[in-house]
C-alpha cells in the first residue's frame, strides 16, 4: 500500500486552475523530486497533501486514510507530514535548539530534558550540533535550511515534504543541503522534494515527476527524463535548465 495516493486532484483560485486531475503515488521509503516549469502547480501540489491548501476536489490518501473527508484531524496529520519551507521559517526569537525543541515540547508533550536530548541527536545528524545555541540571523542560508530541516525531522514524519530547498541559497550553500538530503535519500528518508535543481533532483530521487499546466506529463528516472525523453517538451525544459546551471 503507498504512503501517499493522490486521485484526480483538482484545485482552482477563482476561474484558474492550478492542478488538472493530478494522480500521484509516493510509497515508503521513496524519494519523488517533482520538476517542471514555474507556476505549473508543484507547490501547491505540497500545500494540498498536508492540507494547508484544501483541495478542489479529489481524494488524498494517508496511510489508507482518506484525508479530503470532512472531520479529517488536521493537526495529527500535519504531525506525521514533516514540511521544509524555501525561506525556512524559523523563529528569529529562538535559537537553533530551542526552533527543534519547540515542537517537541508544544505537540509531543515531551519534557525539557527529552526535547534537548532529542534536538541534539538530530542537529549532530546534519553537522549542525556546534551552532545549536545561535539564534537564526547569526548563520548562513546553507545553515538556516539545514537547522529548518532538523526541525521537521525531530518530529519523527512519515514522509518529509520539501519545497524548493536550495532555491534561495547561492551554489555553495546550496550543496551543503544537497548533502545533507543526500544523507537523508541514503538513509531511505520518505520524501516529497519539489525543485528547479536537476543537481539536487539526480542525486536524492528515486524517480522524478514532472509537471507542466497542473497536469502530471511524465514520471520516470532523471537519466531518462534529463537526456533521452520523448517528449520534446520534457526535453526542452530539461536541456535549459541543465544548461543554465
Amino acid at each position: 500500500m503507498a504512503l501517499i495516493e493522490v486521485c484526480n486532484l483538482k484545485k482552482q483560485f477563482d476561474d484558474k486552475t492550478v492542478l488538472e486531475g493530478v494522480s500521484v503515488t509516493l510509497d515508503e521509503g521513496q524519494v519523488k523530486v517533482i520538476m517542471g516549469p514555474s507556476g505549473c502547480g508543484k507547490s501547491t501540489l505540497l500545500r494540498c497533501l498536508n492540507l494547508l491548501t484544501e483541495p478542489t476536489s479529489g481524494r488524498i490518501f494517508f496511510k489508507g486514510e482518506e484525508i479530503t473527508r470532512p472531520g479529517v484531524d488536521v493537526r495529527r496529520l500535519r504531525q506525521e507530514i514533516g514540511f521544509v519551507f524555501q525561506h525556512f521559517a524559523l523563529y528569529r526569537h529562538l535559537t537553533v535548539q530551542e526552533n527543534v525543541t519547540l515542537g517537541l515540547r508544544k505537540l509531543k508533550k515531551m519534557t525539557a530534558r527529552q526535547a534537548d536530548e532529542k534536538a541534539l541527536h538530530e542537529l549532530e545528524r546534519v553537522g549542525m550540533s556546534d551552532h545549536r545555541h545561535q539564534y537564526p540571523a547569526q548563520l548562513s542560508g546553507g545553515q538556516k535550511q539545514r537547522a529548518a530541516i532538523v526541525r521537521a525531522l525531530a518530529m519523527d514524519p512519515a514522509v518529509l515534504f520539501l519545497d524548493e530547498p536550495t532555491s534561495a541559497l547561492d551554489p555553495e550553500m546550496g550543496r551543503e543541503v544537497v548533502s545533507v538530503i543526500n544523507k537523508l535519500f541514503l538513509e531511505n528518508v520518505t520524501m516529497f522534494c519539489v525543485t528547479h535543481d536537476p543537481f539536487l533532483a539526480k542525486y536524492i530521487s528515486d524517480r522524478i515527476v514532472f509537471m507542466d499546466e497542473g497536469r502530471i506529463v511524465a514520471e520516470d528516472i532523471a537519466e531518462r527524463l534529463f537526456y533521452d525523453h520523448e517528449d520534446p517538451r520534457i526535453r526542452e525544459f530539461f536541456l535549459g535548465v541543465i544548461d543554465h546551471r
